[in-house]
């Protein structure tokens, strides 16, 4: 049977076609050196005439996509002196690249490959925040798909700039941005989207190490178009990362040993203000208090332009211990009992002595004793007790018998002689009188003096109880505003 030629030429390709494609086969199937032999044809058509200093598009008004996605796997530190975050994230972007497609049927089904960063067109997308090159491992592939979608993965250490505000220390919560765009090209070129949506984003820390001080609370995304001259316009992608400091630490380190010193201050005003064992105490607090203020230096944050406000509870719990010191002092020069004392003003006894226990109810808990003598002598016969009042403790008669045996003193002189006239005295006899008088105007003088000393006594003992409780007072309501400050910015 005889075939025709154009029978002939068609059975002759069929057999080339069929003899070429046991050959790929048997190259796909071999092993050794050519055993990747399906990827490098596959690299070699894609590789050939490919420019990557061109943007991948075959319609020159057509943007490039961009799709991003962040996630924070670390806060490495937080800088607030010099206003920097170090964090470490896994960045993501995906593009598509029009001239990396090709037919999975005609290189053995392969629909994947990955290919050298630098072999490829890579979009110029920064971030602005970049103040510092971080230590990010080299990631030098690629993967490609066979419709040209290109995926760039890599982790990043990221070094950027942020506003820190340490107000709040140790309950503070801080929002630092990261600003993806491209440095170049406008938004005609390369346009930016989120690979994700925001709510996955925002609540993604699948990938977050939890145990360190700061804690993730979400990642915030904005997307924006601006433009510098208004002529050009660009996108950009705004990632703002809000991060919490966890406050045990400096609680426990920081605040309780304050709170402490504090306690035992107020605590020392129930010594007796008349003993020198109050003021060694105080003093002793206030020099343990500095260096608890040394110590803790290097702990807090510093900024030039601002303070912490623990560091203001610092500065005054410090005053507040240097006015419980001068106070103490005060009152303790003010009952020390001396001979040569003035006598208590009347404007003082009025307003220590009988109005202030009664606005403030001192008398409920402790007794005045307040006995006035014809002469205007004041306040006799008081006992002291732990708090600035006295107990009554010497009957009427007492005085009446002093008084009595006062006139039986003159009237015994009268009767032994010792009286008539001087002219009349033995030399021995005026020595004895003139010594009797001395000794008795010494004993007045000093009973003058003790009563004197007990007045003002007293009056430190009033003076002690008032100001102690307007110190307790403001060391409560400080207290109490501090405290409900950091517990509304800790549940904040």
């Amino acid at each position: 049977m005889r075939l025709s030629p154009a029978r002939t030429a068609l059975i002759f390709l069929l057999i080339q076609g069929a003899s070429k494609a046991c050959t790929v086969k048997k190259l796909g199937s071999s092993t050794g050196r050519f055993a990747n032999a399906t990827l490098v044809r596959l690299s070699e058509f894609l590789s050939a005439g490919y420019k990557k200093g061109v943007r991948p598009v075959k319609d020159w008004r057509t943007s490039t996509i961009v799709a991003i996605d962040l996630m924070v796997y670390s806060i490495l530190n937080v800088d607030e002196k010099n206003q920097v975050l170090t964090t470490y994230v896994w960045y993501r972007q995906s593009w598509t690249d029009e001239f990396l497609v090709w037919n999975p049927e005609d290189f053995d089904e392969v629909k994947q490959v990955s290919l050298p960063t630098n072999n490829v067109w890579v979009p110029d997308i920064l971030i602005n925040e970049f103040v510092d090159v971080g230590k990010s491992p080299d990631i030098p592939y690629v993967y490609v798909t066979h419709d040209g979608l290109v995926r760039n993965y890599k982790p990043i250490q990221v070094v950027t700039a942020c506003t820190l505000n340490i107000y709040n220390f140790p309950f503070d919560v801080q929002k630092c941005s990261l600003t993806f765009q491209s440095w170049l090209h406008t938004i005609d070129d390369i346009n930016i989207t989120l690979m994700r949506s925001p709510e996955e984003l925002r609540e993604d820390k699948s990938v977050f190490m939890n145990q360190g001080e700061w804690e993730l609370l979400h990642i915030l995304s904005n997307y924006k178009i601006f433009s510098v001259d208004n002529d050009d316009y660009y996108a950009e992608m705004k990632f703002h990362v809000v991060i919490r400091r966890r406050p045990l630490f400096y609680t426990v380190n920081l605040l309780l040993p304050s709170i402490f010193l504090m306690v035992m201050d107020i605590v020392g005003f129930y010594l007796p203000p008349d003993s020198g064992e109050r003021v060694s105490f105080k003093i002793t607090l206030l020099l343990g208090y500095s260096v608890f203020l040394i110590i803790v230096s290097d702990t807090l944050p510093a900024t030039a332009i601002g303070t912490p406000l623990i560091g203001v509870y610092f500065v005054v719990c410090m005053a507040l211990l240097v006015i419980s010191l001068t106070e103490t002092v005060l009152i303790v020069r003010l009952v020390h009992k001396q001979d040569l004392q003035p006598p208590v003003p009347h404007w003082v006894k009025y307003l220590v002595l009988e109005r202030a226990p009664v606005l403030f109810c001192i008398h409920k808990k402790h007794r005045l004793c307040s006995t006035l003598s014809s002469q205007g002598a004041d306040l006799e016969h008081y006992k002291d007790n732990s708090y600035g009042t006295a107990q009554c403790t010497l009957h009427h008669t007492c005085e009446i018998g002093r008084r009595s045996s006062h006139h039986d003193r003159e009237g015994g002189l009268l009767g032994l002689g010792l009286a008539p006239s001087r002219d009349h005295t033995p030399p021995v006899m005026d020595n004895i009188l003139q010594e009797v008088t001395a000794i008795r105007h010494f004993l007045e003088k000093r009973d003058r003096c003790r009563e004197v000393a007990k007045e003002w006594l007293q009056v430190g003992y009033v003076l002690d109880v008032l100001l102690f409780r307007v110190y307790l007072v403001a060391v409560v309501a400080y207290s109490i505003t501090l405290g409900t400050l950091w517990s509304v910015w800790q549940v904040a």
